[in-house]
């Protein structure tokens, strides 16, 4: 029998022994490839330190090549240096819609990218992520319009995709300031949902000339094949089952009742209110009905964010007589997000408005963005901050789509944008300027004073003919250096 200072002794050792494995794993245990089930990804506070700008380099043999063929957007494998840490074997290829074509049409070269870890490894990762993306911040001399739309949507509590500022070189010459973005796959549910996550899927159009009903969220029958732009684009292996639930969702979402069945409600309406305040209808609200992904869980389905490069007003690609007026585009109603015929195919939207509880909830949502984030002086003292940040890198870019004077000029501008649309929201809400396209219709003249505003100035086609000069001396030195 153990005497009372030999068991006072193999406490304190059992103890001690147990402070240092706690210690071991807490601190040493990502090394030896554990980590606590409660932390944070890795990946979130090394890349993804949002309060610093990080640096990335890409080595690529024949850098000149690949622009050439990144249209095509074929990955080929590359060797990353994450702030100096090394990553071989990493899927390399362009990405983008009418960005990306743009890019090719004007002869430039800075194409937005996109990394992927897992492409030639099997569970390749950068500490636990997949994949991100490099935004090219294409029609955005504020470099800043993705960003503050992320931010809108972490601060209402939708869940968005982690993003951080990179000094992107290649081969070690510099190449330009990009946005890396959290690609919405497996790390990301992981993150947001849990392991247990349910199904993510990108909808997209093949053509805009094509109906796309799937691709606007409408139930169409119970035939899994009806919905080829969902299915096709899932980010994870579904079964039958998977196919079963979500068509389910769809069908009892198209008759407008009992929506919290198939409906993640508040979540939505918090997606919507900050996505009509940022007047992105290069979306599901506007005539494309894309650039969202939809999560579905235990037959629940949510809509989360993705690509604001042509948010804040300066959409025009798609559309036959876009609008140029800022005044019509900062007074857009916010009970109508955009015309009759494409809203009342975009059941997501239409269906949660016609219950009268959902519709005070989002603009309750509405009021929160203004009250908390805009009118409080947070919208603007966050854009300054990182401003001050990125200004020597945007400053130094030497494939930037504008001077460094017109980015200071668009980040004024995008912070007058800001105001002017919380302005006229707040009297859209208070009942003072017209809330629907029928009323505003009737009363054409009634909003904020946006004369004064010129949504030019936050990217437009006249930078990139401004941009091949510096784009093609870009190239040339990254040409002229040793080769990977």
């Amino acid at each position: 029998m153990l005497g009372s200072k030999h068991l006072e002794l193999f406490c304190a050792l059992g103890m001690a022994l147990a402070l240092a494995l706690t210690a071991l794993l807490y601190f040493g245990g990502e090394a030896l490839g554990i980590a606590p089930a409660s932390a944070a990804p890795g990946y979130s506070y090394r890349l993804f330190d949002a309060g610093r700008v990080h640096t990335l380099d890409l080595r690529v043999e024949d850098w000149g090549g690949f622009l050439q063929s990144a249209p095509e957007e074929e990955y080929i494998p590359c060797t990353v240096l994450i702030d100096g840490e090394e990553f071989r074997q990493v899927g390399l290829r362009a990405k983008g819609n009418n960005s990306l074509g743009l890019t090719e049409e004007y002869g430039l070269g800075r194409y937005s990218l996109k990394l992927e870890f897992d492409h030639y490894l099997d569970g390749g990762s950068y500490y636990g992520l997949d994949k991100f993306s490099l935004d090219a911040s294409f029609q955005d001399n504020s470099y800043l319009k993705t960003w503050l739309a992320y931010d809108m949507m972490d601060f209402m509590g939708v869940p968005a995709p982690l993003c951080s500022f990179v000094q992107v070189s290649v081969n070690g010459v510099p190449w330009g300031l990009f946005l890396a973005v959290e690609e919405p796959e497996e790390a990301f549910a992981r993150r947001n949902f849990g392991p247990d996550h349910g199904r993510l899927y990108k909808p997209d159009y093949r053509s805009l000339r094509e109906e796309n009903a799937d691709v606007a969220l409408r139930y169409l029958d119970g035939d899994p094949a009806s919905y080829p732009n969902i299915f096709e684009n899932a980010k994870f292996d579904v079964t039958a089952a998977d196919q079963a639930r979500l068509i389910e969702a769809l069908r009892v979402l198209s008759t407008g009742k009992d929506l919290e069945r198939a409906v993640a409600v508040d979540q939505v309406l918090r997606y919507f209110a900050v996505q009509v305040f940022v007047m992105n209808w290069d979306s599901y609200l506007g005539p494309t009905g894309h650039n969202y992904f939809l999560y579905e869980e235990d037959g629940v389905i949510s809509i989360l964010p993705w690509d604001y490069n042509l948010a804040f007003g300066t959409y025009a690609l798609g559309m036959t007589d876009p609008i140029r007026d800022p005044g019509v585009l900062v007074n857009w109603p916010v009970n109508t997000p955009w015309r009759g015929e494409v809203m009342l195919n975009r059941p997501l939207y239409h269906n949660l408005m016609q219950n009268d509880q959902y519709f005070a909830r989002y603009r309750d949502y509405l009021d929160q963005l203004l009250t908390q984030y805009l009118e409080s002086g947070r919208c603007e003292a966050r854009l300054r901050q990182v401003q001050a940040m990125i200004a020597p890198y945007v400053e130094a870019d030497p494939t930037a789509f504008c001077s460094y004077q017109d980015h200071l000029l668009a980040v004024d501008t995008l912070l007058e944008v800001c105001r002017l649309r919380g302005e006229s929201i707040r009297g859209q809400l208070s009942g003072i300027y017209p809330d629907t396209l029928a009323e505003r219709a009737r009363q054409p003249g009634s909003g904020v004073d946006a004369s004064a505003l010129d949504l030019r100035d936050l990217g437009d086609f006249e930078d990139l003919e401004e941009a091949l000069p510096r784009q093609q001396a870009a190239l040339a030195a990254v040409e002229a250096a040793p080769a990977a």
